[in-house]
């Protein structure tokens, strides 16, 4: 007699989908972040636990913010693994920046485990304040052609 279980199809599928399976040198799927604006610029916080801050690396290319990351995982010949839940790898995520960002001032900063990118936004994306002139400062006086003609008489 076969029995179908439904739900132990759906947890292999996530599993195989999320990297659930246990054993050393699990490759990450995601980098989970934060992303939200402060006055004139966006913060985006990523967790990267337990990651070297010496293989991050942050780059902007043709509006798109790369993120991208390495976690080796412990290795030791005379080692023997109970469980192995942590993810060990490269870890990578991008974003598209729209054109109002100023690519040139993105800032990053790597504190326990977190990593910190400041992208603010550009002069000419800002609001502003907009001087309103009266009519007659930018009006300039003409000298009527005909009258000056008439004085030459």
């Amino acid at each position: 007699m076969l029995r179908f279980d439904p739900f132990s199809d759906i947890d292999s599928i996530a599993k195989s989908l999320l990297g659930a399976d246990v054993g050393a040198g699990r490759v990450p799927r995601f980098m989970p972040m934060d992303l939200y604006r402060v006055n004139d610029h966006y913060v985006l916080n990523a967790d990267l636990p337990g990651v070297d801050p010496g293989t991050v690396d942050v780059s902007v290319d043709h509006g798109m913010l790369t993120l991208s990351a390495t976690r080796t995982a412990s290795s030791d010949e005379n080692m023997q693994w109970l469980a192995s839940e942590r993810f060990a790898g490269s870890y990578r995520r991008q974003l598209a920046l729209g054109e109002n960002i100023d690519a040139d001032r993105i800032s990053a900063t790597h504190n326990n485990g977190v990593l910190s990118v400041t992208i603010p936004i550009a002069e000419q994306a800002k609001p502003r304040r907009i001087e309103i002139s009266r009519a007659g400062d930018s009006e300039q006086t003409m000298i009527n052609p005909t009258r000056e003609h008439d004085s030459n008489r």
